[in-house]
């Protein structure tokens, strides 16, 4: 039996929409300097992937932080990153054009991010797509970020389509194992995990871009 067609689509936003990866990776390198700390394994960036950053920081370093230290070191990762991205990293090749044809088609369209709400408007206005989106879920909106399904169980939400009618569009196993958890569809891009990697946690497809993407894709 053919499955409905997606009436919903959500995005997550580093990684998917914005190419701000490298800006995060230097600030992370950032803060381990910062504390003279050695990571945890050799690609400790991949750790963070996805995560909120008072989520990460404690498998950045490889140990159990309180609250409070979790809270401070997030900052200080924030202050590194703000200073870092000056300019605005640039779009995801394809992604404006492709937000664009959702829109024509009628379909609504959510972000559900891990990133605070000031930087998700700051970096999608920048790319010219915030106000192509019906609703935008941040980590303030949550209480536990990805694994955990709330950010796009709240999208879905927002957009007014039932998860199993909603097609996600991730690159972070995290995130990918959030929406499945969600009950959606997830396409994968391949900008921070291999395509074997993404399709063993549940992505139906891998694409490295949106470039040339039509809708349904």
């Amino acid at each position: 039996m053919t499955p409905e067609p997606p009436a919903g689509v959500i995005f997550d936003m580093d990684g998917v929409l914005v190419d701000s990866g490298a800006h995060h990776r230097a600030a992370w390198r950032a803060l381990l300097d910062e504390l003279a700390a050695t990571p945890a394994v050799p690609d400790y960036w991949r750790l963070t992937i996805g995560r909120p950053a008072e989520e990460a920081v404690g498998r950045l370093l490889g140990r159990a932080l309180g609250s409070a230290e979790a809270r401070r070191l997030a900052r200080r990762k924030h202050h590194h990153y703000l200073r870092l991205a000056c300019e605005a990293p640039p779009p995801i090749p394809g992604a404006p054009a492709f937000v664009t044809a959702l829109g024509e088609h009628g379909i609504p369209c959510g972000v559900a991010t891990s990133a605070s709400r000031f930087d998700a408007e700051r970096l999608l206005s920048g790319i010219g797509l915030r106000s192509r989106f019906v609703v935008l879920i941040t980590a303030e909106d949550v209480w536990l970020g990805k694994p955990e399904p709330e950010v796009y169980l709240r999208a879905a939400d927002g957009l007014g389509v039932d998860p199993p009618r909603c097609l996600v569009f991730e690159d972070a196993l995290v995130g990918i194992e959030a929406a499945r958890r969600a009950g959606m569809r997830v396409i994968g891009l391949n900008t921070a995990h291999t395509d074997a990697e993404l399709l063993a946690t549940g992505a139906e497809r891998v694409i490295p871009n949106f470039e040339g993407l039509r809708w349904p894709p």
